[in-house]
């Protein structure tokens, strides 16, 4: 045979070899950072710090919905999430000291999931008719619980990651975060059609137990540098806020303090009532455990996972501006959702588009998310790890607890579809901002060289 019929292979040129090798080393260090005990345990911090929060705003509305109470009165409950944005008070003492047991986070960790544990499972022995005060006030310590439980994991999680793993492991974080929702979003509420409140809230507590088991099997983190002996006032609330403020300067402090308010308060506004709209749009609590719910899971994990990865080559910057503006065109899906449903009404089989929407909301939003607490750890100190993230992290509720709670009146006075409009128009600030804390071709701290 000749050469015409069996051309010979030629030898792979200097470029190609070139762009192989550095193309396994890039992928090499990847999988260093996205393997190992570290990224294991921000899923336990994760699901841990996310059930509790979701238990209030996702399966206690649907509940309250499901048993005639009003969209105003739900919304007004979102008050009872004030702790979050409170929970820089008492971030000094859990700074500064410790339980008898366990050491300093793990002790915080393990008393305050014990204590969640019990307040979600009384939940369900509740009758929302008669004991609506009864229930905001458990809600309420649910809500403290959860936001003290938020500020060990949160320090924890930023001692046990060195800085160029910042980005991916707050990646991971937020998707187990928002994995930690399809138990009360999705489960809770399949079985909440075949089973009564009692038993739901009973197995929605139990899932607690994961967080505990994570507690007594980790160690403490070995890089956290221990609180100062002294335990005077200047030491335990102006020192971090000084800190602070001396690392950043006066006008870049405020702008940051800015940013956190407004990056996610028109996606915080869009997703209040995403239960109750749902209920709305006329889809039963089945089909939007399964399919509503399950929709996301996917595109969640594995955009979170790719933003990680991207967060760790092209920095935590550029992902703000780019995972920024697919979380904003990620809200205009429930008006596109809200607008068909207002168009061709109920008798309508649009489950396809519901999935869609929620895949796309759960994409956007979870690399939103990722790329914004990778900026706030970043922003932090390890020294003053729990009360620094704890101010910051406080200030991203502000909007979540006070905006929402007049999302049901808004939606009664617009309606849907310009309720959703609205929330994209005042995202839109908070994109501005960027321009300050985190230019395009700013510092990106977190970045893998190749």
């Amino acid at each position: 045979m000749s050469d015409e019929l069996h051309p010979v292979e030629s030898a792979p040129s200097k470029h190609d070899k070139k762009w192989r090798k550095r193309f396994s080393k890039s992928l090499l260090e990847i999988s260093e950072h996205l393997f190992n005990r570290r990224m294991m345990a921000c899923i336990f911090t994760g699901f841990a710090s996310g059930l509790p929060l979701y238990i209030l705003i996702q399966l206690v509305p649907a509940w309250l919905r499901s048993e005639d109470v009003g969209l105003k009165e739900i919304g007004f409950f979102a008050l009872v999430t004030m702790p979050y944005t409170w929970k820089w008070a008492w971030a000094p003492l859990m700074d500064n000291y410790k339980l008898p047991i366990l050491g300093r986070r793990r002790s915080w960790m393990l008393f305050t999931q014990v204590i969640l544990l019990g307040c979600v499972a009384a939940l369900g022995f509740l009758d929302t008719q008669t004991e609506l005060w009864t229930i905001a006030y458990l809600c309420l310590a649910i809500a403290f619980f959860s936001a003290s439980l938020d500020i060990v994991l949160d320090a924890y999680r930023r001692e046990i990651l060195p800085d160029e793993e910042l980005g991916l492991g707050n990646s991971v974080h937020v998707n187990a975060y928002r994995i930690a929702g399809l138990i009360p979003g999705s489960l809770s509420l399949i079985l909440a059609d075949i089973l009564p409140w009692k038993e739901v809230f009973l197995i929605t507590a139990g899932f607690v137990f994961i967080g505990i088991l994570f507690t007594l099997f980790t160690s403490e983190p070995k890089n956290s540098i221990p609180p100062s002996k002294d335990h005077s006032l200047k030491a335990l609330v102006v020192l971090p806020f000084q800190d602070f403020l001396t690392r950043h300067g006066t006008q870049t402090t405020i702008y940051i303090l800015l940013f956190m308010v407004l990056y996610k308060v028109g996606d915080s506004m869009a997703t209040a009532l995403s239960t109750p709209f749902y209920l709305d749009m006329g889809f039963s609590k089945t089909e939007i455990g399964v399919i509503a719910k399950n929709a996301g899971l996917w595109p969640m994990v594995i955009g979170g996972i790719l933003g990680g990865v991207m967060m760790l080559k092209i920095g935590i910057n550029k992902a703000l501006w780019l995972f920024g503006l697919v979380q904003i065109v990620s809200i205009m899906g429930f008006a596109l959702l809200a607008h068909v449903e207002l168009t061709y009404g109920q008798e309508t089989n649009y489950l396809w588009l519901l999935a869609v929407v929620i895949a796309f909301e759960y994409l956007g939003v979870g690399l939103g998310t990722a790329a914004f607490v990778a900026f706030i750890a970043r922003s932090t100190s390890l020294q003053f790890a729990a009360t620094q993230f704890a101010l910051l992290t406080a200030l991203t509720a502000v909007p979540r607890t006070f905006a929402n709670a007049v999302t049901g009146e808004i939606v009664e006075s617009i309606g849907w579809t310009d309720f959703f409009i609205l929330c994209t128009f005042i995202a839109i600030p908070g994109m501005l901002l960027l321009f300050k804390v985190a230019p395009w071709n700013g510092e990106t701290d977190n970045k893998v060289s190749s």
